[in-house]
């Protein structure tokens, strides 16, 4: 049933094709008798067209953002084939990024994911300062594959590279006003100033408040939302031999955590185990016989009052001296603070069984020395980096806080777990590429770095006794403290071929590590605390591609095939416990290695006329695990990875035409994703069919007004972003919704 139902959700997708598109991109070159666009990316750290890289990447564009209403980072997925990005667990935790089957689905705030997530140049670090607001953004760029040579350890999936707009020499400004669905609320103001000859000015401001499209049917808990507010001011000044762009940023949000709904998959009538298809149709209970009660998949009914509250600080400096003609010096600094708490109900009912908080906070320092040179027609990068960061995690899970008293005092504790983590890092690297003749390029990169990882877990139990069941007593409960040390080298080997028509074909060989650490999530052992350090992981990478420029008659296409030897592969274990009345075990280990192969093709249209469209289409038939034996002793054998689809296709259609004195523009677009699995158990219950998310616009500019009218997932498909298995502790599995439809209209002012 599942195949044929892929099969129709394909077809009625594909026969979408004539209408489908999104400006991923592509460069766009000189043709001989008209000016074409050109589309700068920065993928080897200097700005380059894109059809002349022989990496992967796809570009997203200002107006691309702006037009789909992306609002932060964890949105992006929807613009480049083989790229899923989930809520995690909730908004305002660590995203789930997942390029071509390489990802990490660990809500620990203190991993670091293998698909690195770099602003203006500077490494976000830990995954917790991977979710982003998207604004006044000039570009963003996905590189595919691994990015070890130029950018560094943890990106062997990709990296996702974010430009903000950079101050101008030219003084103007927006102002724009949004309201929405579900209480969306929206002001923006950017101003840029011209302060001399040699310097710019420019600040930007960002409000947003709305309330989740999943909604609470317990009445007597508030509506859950977030209110956001971001500002940003950069400045750029460019004088004969030295160039300084410097940016300060800060950002608060503060709400309600996203409710959780709730799979119950016990009958109850009789207590049984539910089949698969009376789950789906949302009639069974959980373990203590609570079901919200409405087949409206976006209904949950909660106790939800735990806050989310973010507030972070960033700075980046960067210093470029142009020493001669043939070079180049450049001087990168990133600083960053970020402080977060963020409550969590994880058994989705209106009791008291599994509530907690994770609270957070981070500080980071990198710096970035390059040397960046060309002779001729060749390019050569040295470079040196540092890294240091600091992770304190303040967290807490309160389990059957309404038994208190009732149950047996070990199964009712509030388990406390305090960790400090410090990592530093230093690298030294090498990137060139060889103009070996006018058609033919040499590119080679390596790269070393070491990393030490200093952790100290405390944790202790509050549990209950018989004078004071609710408030009880603390206990000590484990203290570890450890070291990992990492050392390694990544290279990159590429052979480029240009025909004498501008056709780019490339064979690119790349490997990378991302780092060991220490995973201090819940643990329900000390003996599992002082295994919770887990080492490195390796990605070997094979691809094979081609790029095309635009051709006269509006046509360009590119693909890729690709080949990834992935061993000693980090795998994040939701586990059940072998006491079923206990918490699932949760680890993150070195157990198994995989073999991931796919492929990937963009074609798109761009003529003279008003017509843009574009199509990418995901393929990855192999993506599996090979044996390895899980905590508990089972054996899995060619488990699909989790988060991997197999087929991926995105598209969009744009029109532009001129009514009056009126420029409009409209467009669709659309995203969808072959069935996946959420773990690696294979388990149909924590999975998620095939769906697609379609998505539309249309715009006026009349002088300097701009009206535009917005709908996201206008169809209002269900899908959720993770669920949870909690089977053996509560009876169910936690649901992540995803977003439901969202319409809104903004009107923006130009001065």
């Amino acid at each position: 049933m599942r195949y044929k139902k892929m099969t129709w959700q394909l077809k009625r997708t594909l026969l979408c094709i004539p209408f489908a598109c999104t400006t991923v991109a592509q460069a766009q070159q000189t043709s001989a008798d008209e000016q074409m666009e050109v589309i700068e990316v920065y993928a080897q750290k200097r700005a380059q067209q894109a059809s002349e890289v022989g990496v992967s990447i796809t570009y997203i564009g200002e107006q691309q953002l702006t037009d789909a209403a992306i609002k932060d980072t964890t949105e992006l997925g929807r613009f480049s084939a083989n790229v899923k990005i989930s809520q995690n667990a909730a908004e305002g935790t660590p995203p789930a990024i997942n390029i071509r089957g390489v990802g990490l689905i660990d809500y620990n705030t203190a991993n670091t994911s293998p698909v690195g997530l770099y602003v203006d140049g500077v490494n976000s670090g830990s995954a917790s300062h991977q979710i982003a607001n998207l604004y006044d953004i000039q570009q963003v760029e996905v590189l595919k594959g691994p990015q070890g040579t130029l950018f560094g350890r943890n990106t062997t999936g990709g990296a996702i590279l974010v430009r903000t707009a950079r101050p101008e020499f030219d003084n103007y400004g927006y102002v724009k006003g949004a309201i929405g669905s579900d209480d969306w609320r929206q002001a923006q103001l950017v101003g840029n100033m011209q302060v001399s000859e040699q310097q710019a000015l420019r600040v930007a401001l960002n409000h947003q408040k709305y309330d989740y499209t999943s909604y609470n049917l317990a009445q007597a808990y508030p509506e859950a939302g977030l209110e956001q507010n971001d500002a940003r001011v950069s400045y750029l000044g460019q004088w004969q031999q030295l160039n300084w762009f410097t940016k300060v940023e800060y950002s608060r949000w503060q709400g309600l955590t996203q409710p959780v709904g709730n799979i119950g998959i016990i009958s109850p009538s009789d207590g049984s185990p539910c089949t698969l298809a009376q789950i789906n149709q949302g009639g069974c209970v959980d373990a203590f016989g609570f079901n919200d009660g409405s087949d409206d998949f976006w209904a949950v009914k909660v106790n939800n009052n735990n806050a989310h509250d973010t507030t972070r600080w960033g700075l980046t400096n960067e210093l470029g001296w142009q020493v001669n003609t043939h070079w180049q010096a450049l001087w990168l600094l990133g600083m960053s603070d970020l402080e977060r708490d963020h409550g969590f109900n994880c058994d989705g009912s209106l009791a008291r069984l599994c509530e907690g908080n994770l609270g957070l906070q981070t500080r980071s320092l990198s710096n970035e020395l390059r040397l960046q040179g060309h002779y001729q027609q060749h390019h050569i990068t040295l470079g040196a980096y540092q890294l240091s960061e600091q992770i304190e995690q303040l967290n807490n899970n309160d389990l059957l806080r309404d038994f208190r008293g009732i149950l047996d005092p070990s199964l009712t504790a509030n388990f406390l777990y305090d960790n400090e983590i410090d990592t530093r890092s230093w690298a030294l690297f090498a990137h060139a590429q060889w103009q070996l003749s006018p058609r033919w390029a040499l590119v080679t990169g390596v790269r070393y770095s070491d990393e030490t990882v200093e952790y100290d877990s405390l944790s202790t139990l509050n549990v209950p006794i018989a004078a004071d069941p609710q408030g009880g007593i603390t206990i000590d409960y484990y203290q570890v403290s450890g070291q990992q040390d990492d050392d390694g080298v990544s290279t990159e080997l590429a052979l480029h071929y240009t025909d004498s028509r501008d056709n780019l074909y490339y064979y690119r060989y790349s490997d990378g590590h991302k780092s060991g650490g220490y995973n201090g999530g819940f643990l329900s052992t000390p003996e599992q605390a002082q295994q919770a350090n887990y080492g490195p992981e390796q990605l070997s990478a094979h691809e094979i591609g081609f790029k095309t420029p635009l051709m006269r008659s509006g046509f360009g296409f590119d693909g890729a095939i690709f080949y990834y030897q992935y061993d000693d592969q980090q795998v994040f274990m939701n586990q059940a416990s072998a006491n079923p009345q206990q918490p699932p075990l949760q680890l993150l280990e070195n157990v198994a290695s995989s073999r991931i192969s796919g492929a990937e093709l963009a074609m798109y249209y761009r003529p003279k006329g008003p017509w843009r469209a574009h199509l990418a289409l995901g393929y990855i038939p192999n993506a599996e695990f090979e044996q390895y034996t899980d905590p508990l002793g089972n054996t899995l054998t060619d488990h699909r990875l989790p988060f991997t689809s197999k087929w991926n296709i995105n598209g969009a259609l744009a029109y532009s035409w001129a009514w009056t004195n009126v420029d409009m523009r409209a467009g669709v677009s659309f995203d969808f994703q072959s069935d996946y699995y959420f773990d690696q158990n294979e388990n149909p219950i924590a999975s998620q069919g095939d769906y697609t998310l379609w998505d539309a616009h249309i715009v006026a500019d009349y002088q300097q007004w701009q009206a535009r009218l917005w709908a996201k997932n206008v169809f209002d498909t269900h899908y959720s972003h993770l669920k949870f298995d909690l089977s053996e502790f509560l009876g169910m599995y936690e649901d992540f919704k995803g977003e439901g439809r969202r319409v809104g209209l903004d009107v923006t002012f130009h001065f």
